[in-house]
């Protein structure tokens, strides 16, 4: 059981970012289900590399996927930058710094925005199919109270913005086709490590992806353009 049985069996699912902790959950979610006739893990390293902050990279692996055999049926983007060892979140606009903050947009905005461009033309006319892309939810304006992390916020409201008009065209497009921003929660992975503070609900990247599999599986067309968290619970914007 793969939790994605209103999926139609036999396409093709891609998994961007399946390098990282949550990225390479969703791939083994999605091959122990066996419910799809290929399963494409690629990230910035590897024999299938792709960055996503590299335009002609983006549209050469989107050839690519449309000269597979299976149709185009999952999608999901599990790329994003937080911080590194020279750039971490900003706790005061002291911190503000141009570089770091167009660093974060090409990764956690723009990059997902190439995904949408190339890919989402790809997704069958007929039966369900979902492009997938992890947003925060402190990237919701309206649930921002605490402030800080300025440049990471403002690239996944970014991100949240672009997924919502990518879903308005989408579905003029392929009606029966979903495009959605997801919160995964607080995951234990690199990304979130140095941050993750006791009382959190920290949960292991297998479970996420369940749960968030299970999200994915009760999509319906009209939720495309939304913002959901693993527990299928809309967040605000």
């Amino acid at each position: 059981m793969t939790g994605l049985e209103s999926i139609p069996e036999g396409g093709l699912a891609v998994v961007v970012g399946a390098s990282g902790g949550l990225g390479g959950a969703f791939v083994k979610a999605l091959r122990d289900g066996g419910r799809f006739a290929e399963i494409l893990a690629v990230s910035r390293s590897g024999p299938e590399a792709l960055d996503v902050t590299d335009e002609a990279r983006v549209a050469r692996f989107a050839q690519e996927v449309a000269e597979r055999d299976a149709p185009l049926r999952l999608v999901i983007d599990a790329t994003g930058f937080l911080h590194d060892e020279n750039r971490k979140p900003e706790k005061s606009w002291r911190e503000i710094d141009a570089a770091h903050m167009a660093h974060s947009y090409a990764v956690n905005a723009i990059g997902p925005m190439l995904l949408m461009r190339d890919l989402l033309p790809l997704l069958p006319r007929e039966g369900k199919a979902v492009f997938a892309t992890l947003s925060a939810k402190v990237g919701s304006i309206g649930d921002n109270h605490l402030g800080g992390w300025y440049s990471y916020r403002a690239a996944k409201a970014a991100l949240n913005q672009l997924v919502r008009t990518a879903g308005v065209e989408l579905a003029r497009r392929r009606a029966e086709a979903i495009c959605i921003a997801l919160h995964p929660g607080t995951v234990r992975t690199g990304l979130t490590g140095p941050f993750s503070k006791s009382g959190l609900d920290v949960q292991e990247p297998g479970e996420a992806a369940a749960r968030l599999v299970a999200v994915i599986d009760g999509l319906v067309p009209a939720d495309s353009g939304g913002f959901f968290d693993y527990r299928g619970e809309r967040l605000p914007w």
